[in-house]
């Protein structure tokens, strides 16, 4: 198989079409353009990148590529369709719920991503168990440093820290999250569409490395 490359400015122009025709009609009419540009080449894209990060971290990872279908049963937004491609990348091993990277392009932008958007309930109690101790201060150290950088980090979910820790531990901050993830914007969607994709989203997702690492210890 050959080394994937990038994608298509086809496949830019059906993310920005759909995203202007969101309709099962203009859908079937451009299938075959979702298919080819888009379906098939997410594939090869998400293995080529999967073995990357093994080769960053170290470790295995396996992908999910999520679907185009919305879920529209319980949302208000009916529009059939996602104009946008969302991936995950998980690395394997015996972690409850280890960090995972993300990839998404929509037709404004690409954004990149590592973390855990929100732990269950067994990883949640580990995470902050962690977090009382020596590695809160270092999660809000990274905080505080990628920040500056330009990363973009949520606020606390919490407004309180939770039962169970003293309302004025020093690691508040970090206590009152259910969930660690740290996002950058690599620019515009061209970049998809230029050569050695996968090389240069790799250098990107090193500079998340520091959350990688810190959530992948000790949890």
């Amino acid at each position: 198989m050959a080394t994937f490359e990038s994608f298509s400015s086809e496949a830019l122009g059906f993310l920005e079409g759909l995203k202007a025709n969101n309709t099962k009609d203009w859908f079937a009419a451009h299938k075959t353009t979702y298919e080819t540009q888009l379906k098939d080449p997410s594939k090869h894209f998400a293995d080529g990148m999967a073995g990357a990060l093994q080769d960053l971290t170290g470790q295995g990872h396996r992908s999910k590529i999520f679907r185009i279908y919305r879920d529209v049963r319980f949302s208000k937004d009916k529009t059939p369709y996602n104009a946008h491609l969302h991936i995950a990348f998980i690395p394997q091993g015996n972690a409850v719920q280890p960090p995972m990277w993300f990839f998404g392009l929509s037709p404004e932008k690409l954004s990149l991503g590592c973390g855990v958007f929100q732990y269950d309930k067994n990883a949640l109690d580990a995470f902050r168990t962690a977090m009382a101790g020596p590695k809160g201060a270092e999660l809000i150290q990274l905080t505080e440093d990628m920040r500056q950088d330009g990363f973009r980090i949520e606020d606390p979910e919490l407004k309180r820290v939770p039962t169970g820790f003293d309302k004025d531990h020093p690691h508040a901050e970090a206590l009152r999250r259910k969930g660690f993830a740290v996002w950058m914007d690599a620019g515009a969607p061209a970049f998809v569409i230029e050569p050695n994709l996968i090389e240069r989203t790799s250098v990107l997702f090193g500079k998340l490395m520091p959350v990688f690492q810190l959530l992948s210890r000790d949890m």
